[in-house]
């Protein structure tokens, strides 16, 4: 085979941008590319190894051998090796082979840039051209009407390796997907997916949070194009796309990015601050240009080429503390001596100026679980500039509630109405994750207490209540239906639990919150701000019951929610209300069809009686464990 022909992708600016850390679309120029030099077809490689002596590429074109292709250091400094290899195409696999400058030859890695890797348990990259005729574009171009933060957001979590399995526990294809998939978010009425980590990973078991190819869909489920497929089918289908991406920490897997020129050069040097003793990976070195410049370029690649409507970033707490899960004398405190990740904060900032400027209608959302102020602030405001943040407190709170026998919940109603004392200082989205169902915490619905129709009921009505509380809403795959066991994934959801009433009446449940969601402009037009909600009465502990208003843009679309979270049904129940209006039932989470008593008033005519603090009242019947809203 030929040998490398000199040859660069790079500009004097490119090169400027990369040093300076401000280069955000590296994936056009570093990694592997089919290209045309003189006549000659193949593929340009470029690599950064700066502490690298020698860096060759090896795959079967050469057999693996170390020195055939050689490539290029450019002169400026700049630590990128690179250079054209005639005849090396599409599908071609191959590795860097790198010498370090102390003549220890590093074990063959991965290309950082990849855009295809080999099927897992192989290690090596893919030479790709994952060309795909987009189909999307009237939803891109008018994604920001259903994707800005005073629309529905309601994420249906899903892990693609177990969500639904073929005969034989093979996995099912994107291609698969694209058709299984898009058309049950649809039937279910989300407004988006979250997809746990597709980019590529080695370990099954890390659930694709331990990344070894940024920049690849993983090929267990098909190519980089059939990965494009599935987003067009759900942008096509009206769902919006949130990608979860890992910029917290990569795993020390010998072809991947840890020591990967023989230096520390994604990772930080101080083991204080770049291992992650909690998941045993390595943690970049937010304060290196060159890595924020890969970890901000990977970000806007998956928007770019991907379509991607959003990013869900992982582990943010983990970032933002140097005494994350470590004890005194583990972490060294910053120049202001407190225990804030300066480095890892500006980064954080950074790419979300960066996402936010770049591309129309797109949201990032931290998975961040302490108190740090102003994540979902705008950076100019001296936030983190998220557009979102879980809230974590919430979830916690609301299903220690839940699990309590309905006879104590009494002398806890504080666990649900705590949340509104903070519900607005953040851009909140309510999560009952895939967190939550692992690891001995047994499924949402086996959480509940009581017998089954009680599981159920209270099932019910933790959606219920979660749906009209501000905020977005995200489930996890199963909870729609009650899924029982815990999350397995090795394995497919429990399917066939859907041809039974109390499964199958929460598939219609959930249907009708997402319907209900859409159509009530109260329940998100102002989701994120106080003028959007108000109590009617938060402290009627010895009732268990709830009432509270939410609020759109217009007075006449303003709902009045009740909730029940006792099984004993409230015959005679009072409730003050602001209007003369007749007020109209809109949902019952104790209907019949959901696998409820049917116990409701259809319409309530409210009387002069005055009642929590108003001049207007209404008298109805509670249905045990249920919320209803009236319009």
């Amino acid at each position: 085979m030929a040998a490398v022909v000199p040859h660069s992708f790079f500009t004097e600016f490119d090169i400027n941008l990369f040093k300076a850390g401000k280069h955000f679309r590296l994936y056009n120029k570093l990694g592997s590319h089919l290209t045309e030099v003189n006549g000659q077809k193949g593929t340009y490689f470029s690599v950064w190894a700066p502490s690298a002596k020698a860096v060759s590429v090896v795959g079967n074109f050469n057999d693996w051998r170390n020195g055939d292709h050689k490539l290029n250091v450019r002169w400026d400094g700049s630590g990128i090796w690179e250079g054209f290899i005639p005849d090396v195409g599409h599908g071609e696999v191959y590795k860097y082979k790198i010498t370090s400058h102390n003549n220890d030859v590093v074990t063959e890695k991965a290309d950082p840039f990849a855009r295809y890797c080999e099927h897992p348990p192989r290690t090596a990259s893919v030479v790709w051209d994952a060309a795909y005729q987009w189909k999307d574009q009237k939803w891109m171009e008018t994604r920001e009407e259903y994707n800005n933060l005073d629309r529905p957001y309601s994420v249906y979590e899903v892990h693609l390796g177990s969500w639904k399995r073929k005969n034989g526990n093979d996995f099912l294809s994107y291609l698969d997907f694209a058709d299984e998939l898009v058309s049950y978010v649809k039937k279910m009425g989300f407004t988006h997916v979250e997809f746990m980590p597709i980019m590529e990973y080695p370990y099954d078991p890390s659930w694709g949070y331990q990344l070894t190819g940024y920049f690849a869909p993983t090929s267990r489920f098909g190519r980089p194009e059939d990965f494009k497929v599935l987003v067009d089918q759900l942008h096509q289908a009206g769902i919006g796309v949130i990608l979860d991406w890992v910029p917290s920490h990569f795993p020390e897997d010998a072809h991947g990015l840890g020591y990967f020129d023989g230096s520390h050069l994604y990772e930080h040097p101080d083991r204080r601050r770049g291992y992650h003793p909690d998941w045993k990976s390595l943690i970049f070195n937010y304060g290196r240009n060159e890595v924020r410049a890969f970890l901000i370029s990977n970000a806007v690649f998956w928007l770019d080429q991907f379509h991607a409507d959003g990013l869900r970033v992982d582990a943010v707490a983990s970032m933002l503390y140097l005494d994350y899960s470590r004890e005194d004398g583990e972490w060294e405190p910053n120049m202001y001596g407190n225990n804030e990740n300066l480095e890892a904060m500006s980064f954080i900032r950074e790419m979300n100026q960066e996402v936010y400027a770049s591309f129309k209608g797109v949201q990032t959302i931290a998975e961040e679980s302490t108190a740090f102020t102003g994540v979902s602030k705008p950076v100019h405001y001296g936030g983190l500039g998220f557009g979102m943040k879980w809230m974590m407190g919430w979830m916690h709170d609301t299903l220690e509630y839940f699990k309590k026998e309905p006879v104590y919940r009494k002398h806890h109603q504080n666990d649900l109405t705590f949340s509104m004392t903070y519900a607005f200082t953040e851009n909140f989205m309510l999560p009952f994750s895939h967190d939550e169902v692992v690891y001995g915490k047994q499924s949402l619905v086996y959480r509940m207490p009581g017998d089954e129709w009680q599981r159920f009921a209270n099932l019910r009505l933790l959606f219920a209540y979660m749906f009209t509380h501000p905020g977005g809403n995200l489930i996890f795959m199963g909870g729609e239906f009650g899924q029982t066991a815990e999350w397995n994934f090795q394995q497919s959801l429990d399917w066939h639990l859907t041809q039974y009433g109390f499964h199958s009446g929460i598939q219609n449940l959930i249907q009708d919150l997402n319907k209900t969601y859409k159509s009530h402009p109260a329940l998100y037009e102002k989701q994120f701000s106080p003028e959007g909600f108000e109590w009617i009465a938060y402290n009627d502990h010895e009732n268990s019951v709830l009432s509270y208003i939410r609020k759109g843009h217009h007075s006449k679309d303003d709902i009045i929610i009740i909730a029940n979270f006792t099984p004993v049904p409230r015959e005679n129940y009072r409730v003050g209300v602001p209007k003369t209006k007749s007020l109209k039932l809109v949902f019952n989470s104790d209907d019949v069809q959901y696998g409820g008593s049917g116990l409701s008033k259809k319409t309530a005519k409210p009387t002069k009686k005055a009642w929590n603090g108003r001049e207007h009242s209404i008298e109805l019947p509670l249905p045990p464990l249920s919320l209803l809203i009236y319009k």
